[in-house]
């Protein structure tokens, strides 16, 4: 496992832009193969290997893309390391980026989804409060330790794993009709 870690250290040194992608497409990825196994258990027979793509491509080229930059913004609008700064990050985070970025994920899954943008919208309606209260149980302590222990270049990558619960979650919650 360490030389695991090593290696994923080194080639995020490297490459940080790609590996953060990858890493947030494949998490993606596994919530959703958790949310089709262990929450709706559909069984392997019944598993839907064509939404595990989708919700893989939500990850690769929107919620790594925009998560990864976000984290660079925030580094840049709240400057250093103290307990203050972690906890101006979090609030700026969970307030002003939390809500666009939940909203902005559902639209996409629906659209993915084959949703019209009358279903999209109540989907939206349906589903996002619900999801925005769950966020905010769960990812301010996290963002709270993120921002404070955890370089930038490694940030997505500790919200990634966090997030593996939270896709199981998310991804299920985006593809309940």
């Amino acid at each position: 496992m360490a030389g695991l870690w090593r290696s994923y250290q080194a080639l995020m040194s490297k490459y940080p832009w790609t590996v953060q992608i990858v890493t947030a497409g494949s998490l993606v990825g596994v919530g959703d193969v958790l949310s089709q196994q262990l929450i709706e258990r559909r069984g392997l027979a019944h598993h839907n290997v064509q939404r595990t793509a989708k919700m893989m491509s939500i990850g690769f080229f929107f919620v790594g893309p925009v998560i990864g930059s976000w984290y660079k913004v925030l580094d840049r609008l709240v400057v250093g390391g103290t307990k203050s700064a972690a906890m101006k990050k979090m609030l700026v985070d969970q307030v002003c980026f939390a809500p666009c970025f939940l909203g902005a994920f559902l639209c996409i899954s629906g659209a993915l989804n084959g949703l019209t943008v009358d279903q999209n919208i109540a989907k939206l309606k349906r589903d996002y409060t619900d999801a925005l209260i769950s966020n905010y149980y769960l990812w301010p302590p996290v963002q709270i330790a993120n921002f404070y222990f955890i370089p930038l270049h490694h940030r997505l990558a500790v919200v990634q794993v966090v997030a593996v619960a939270w896709n199981s979650y998310l991804t299920w919650k985006a593809n309940k009709m």
